[in-house]
């Protein structure tokens, strides 16, 4: 979806690259600022459910163990608005893309409550300070490196398609192992899409955009950082929670 911009630096000392540096600094201020509004958004919620046993019943009904309607949507919707807001980039309007980001980071929020019923609540916020931790460093490094990672990006989403795939098999064969194996990998898929997204983010960033399209790519830079996150974090709780 995103262009690459294979200008490269400018040298040092052009006045150029004063600018472009501060644009890109903008830009990508703005997207964690966004991603930052949409984590609260998630974490608020996840508590609110998990905390409120009427809210959390509304998704699923413990006696049962089913899925109600609006559990299914729940766990189905956020692709959906993933989709759409891919696809309808070009159409939507700066405001729809935002609602429908703020919406994604509410039902992800709803989905995610399970996690502070199955797991120790300790556990939950040792794996996200890693998690944090992690994902600042590979930020960092994907912003101040001048090596060029794409194709290191290419090589990790064919590692992510191999997790998805191995996901789906181990659906079926319910193998530990396996579901060991694709945690790590899990981890180390997102630690490096978390540099090489953030990288391309700047390049984005550093090409003159009007306004528009500087506040959707914006918000679709947050959601891409997002869900490098939310991803990091749920591959380390497997590995490191401990379930109560």
């Amino acid at each position: 979806m995103f262009e690459q911009n294979n200008r490269g630096f400018f040298a040092a000392g052009n006045p150029a690259q004063t600018t472009t540096g501060v644009v890109a600094k903008t830009f990508m201020a703005s997207v964690f600022l966004w991603m930052t509004l949409a984590m609260v958004i998630t974490a608020v919620t996840a508590y609110w459910f998990a905390s409120d046993q009427a809210l959390i019943g509304s998704l699923v009904n413990f006696e049962t163990g089913k899925m109600s309607g609006l559990g299914w949507f729940v766990m189905l919707a956020p692709l959906g608005f993933v989709l759409l807001m891919s696809f309808g980039y070009q159409k939507l309007s700066p405001a729809i893309m935002t609602l429908l980001f703020l919406a994604f980071s509410v039902l992800i929020g709803m989905s995610l409550s399970f996690i502070l019923i199955v797991y120790t609540a300790a556990s939950v916020y040792k794996t996200f300070a890693i998690t944090a931790g992690m994902f600042g460093i590979m930020a960092v490094t994907g912003y101040t490196t001048k090596t060029d990672l794409t194709k290191f990006g290419s090589i990790m989403f064919m590692g992510l398609i191999g997790v998805v795939l191995a996901m789906v098999v181990n659906f079926f064969l319910k193998s530990s192992t396996l579901e060991y194996l694709i945690s790590v990998i899990g981890v180390l898929v997102f630690t490096g899409l978390t540099a090489y997204d953030v990288q391309k983010l700047k390049r984005i960033g550093s090409q003159p955009l009007d306004a528009v399209n500087t506040r959707k790519l914006a918000i679709m830079g947050a959601l891409t950082l997002y869900l490098d996150f939310i991803n990091l974090f749920l591959f380390l709780l497997r590995l490191l929670g401990d379930r109560k």
